[in-house]
């Protein structure tokens, strides 16, 4: 059975939510219609454009810019200042209704989804027509507009979504890539950056069909393990599943922008070894152990994915949570530009035990519990830091 995946994108969102909490305080003026940007406060140096009116866009703004220079291309440019929590609002109602059609539902960010509609035709019908169905339940109940992708893939959904907006439905399954998609400039493509583009375009690779065209093994040379993963994009292949959130409550975990992207692994574990240990020790202290490791990457495009490991024996240790993450990241990290870690264990039992493996020194779970024990009440009577891994020092160099 061929996947169904949705990707549900909220139309300027920030500004359009700016617009409808205005409107409903006795506002005549609907900010969505004259050039206007949503902004952070000039006064403190966070004045840029987070977001822009379709009549700011078609005048030269661009998000990122500073205030400043927009008001420079528009006279009378409105400013609105964003406000996160009636933004958050907007997205847990917008998300709510998504929940009605499916519980394999990846919150992408703030103002898009990834749905995962495969089997569910007998139920709702051709997935078409049940995208605009959502598109208009959304503007009718919210009163904000979506565009809905609909494909066989996240990637292809996702492209699909960003075609001509706002509030419209748009197809990009398997059999209308070489129609829909090859003919769009290669900058076009999610997941290649503005440097990835710069460099394409100097070897003669403009279009996206020029890409799902090229050599990959040429590809490979210059950009590395991000070559491929650029060809099958321009190919239309993605195997990314919907990532469903995890319970709460069910688990422990802890994430953490980074200051730069990161492209070396020995600094992704060095993030990790920082976030085994606190995840660690909140594990600890709810007295639990955990049976699941996941890790979790944001790239640079802020593509993400996760990937997760059941364990055989319960572990509460940051050792054998390092290891196990560290096994995750080197599954799973493609070499892309990483700006966010996230670790995270569950499927937590308060008992442990040890399965005998032929392969495994006996007892070594165990044996790393009782260590850290005595390594947490160290560290908590003279200071956290006291006693760390020796692995740790080895790390920092």
């Amino acid at each position: 059975m061929q996947r169904i995946i949705f990707h549900v994108d909220v139309n300027n969102a920030f500004l359009s939510w700016s617009a409808i909490e205005m409107l409903k305080k006795g506002s005549k003026l609907d900010i969505r219609t004259i050039p206007s940007v949503v902004g952070g406060d000039e006064k403190k140096r966070k004045g840029v454009v987070l977001a822009k009116s379709f009549p700011a866009k078609k005048a030269g703004i661009v998000t990122g810019e500073p205030i400043y220079m927009a008001r420079r291309k528009v006279d009378k440019l409105f400013v609105v200042q964003s406000n996160k929590e009636k933004y958050k609002e907007y997205s847990d109602a917008f998300y709510d209704i998504l929940c009605k059609y499916t519980p394999v539902i990846e919150r992408y960010s703030i103002d898009e989804c990834f749905m995962d509609m495969t089997g569910t035709k007998m139920i709702f019908g051709n997935p078409v027509d049940l995208a605009y169905k959502i598109k208009d339940e959304i503007y009718k109940k919210l009163g904000f507009t979506v565009n809905v992708g609909v494909a066989n893939n996240k990637l292809c959904a996702k492209m699909a979504s960003d075609f001509e907006k706002p509030n419209k439905v748009h197809t990009l399954f398997n059999n209308e890539i070489k129609t829909k998609m090859w003919s769009l400039n290669v900058d076009d493509l999610f997941m290649v950056g503005k440097s990835s583009s710069k460099k394409l375009h100097e070897l003669g690779i403009n279009t996206i069909k020029d890409l799902a065209k090229a050599d990959v093994a040429m590809l490979n040379r210059y950009f590395k393990s991000m070559g491929k993963i650029m060809y099958e994009y321009a190919n239309g292949i993605d195997l990314s599943p919907v990532e469903r959130p995890m319970p709460k409550n069910q688990g422990i975990g802890n994430s953490t922008t980074l200051p730069e992207d990161v492209t070396e692994l020995i600094e992704l574990k060095k993030v990790l070894r920082k976030l085994s240990s606190m995840v660690g020790i909140r594990l600890r202290l709810e007295n639990k152990y955990a049976t699941v490791v996941s890790v979790q990457l944001k790239n640079n495009n802020f593509f993400n994915y996760q990937h997760q490991k059941k364990l055989v024996n319960p572990i509460s240790s940051n050792e054998d949570i390092y290891e196990n993450a560290c096994e995750l990241l080197k599954n799973m990290w493609k070499g892309d530009p990483i700006r966010l870690v996230g670790l995270r264990v569950s499927d937590l039992t308060d008992k442990t035990y040890e399965q005998i493996s032929l392969f495994e020194e006996a007892g070594k779970t165990k044996k790393r519990d009782n260590v850290q024990k005595i390594v947490d009440e160290i560290n908590k009577k003279y200071g956290s830091n006291t006693i760390k891994s020796a692995a740790s020092f080895d790390e920092e160099e």
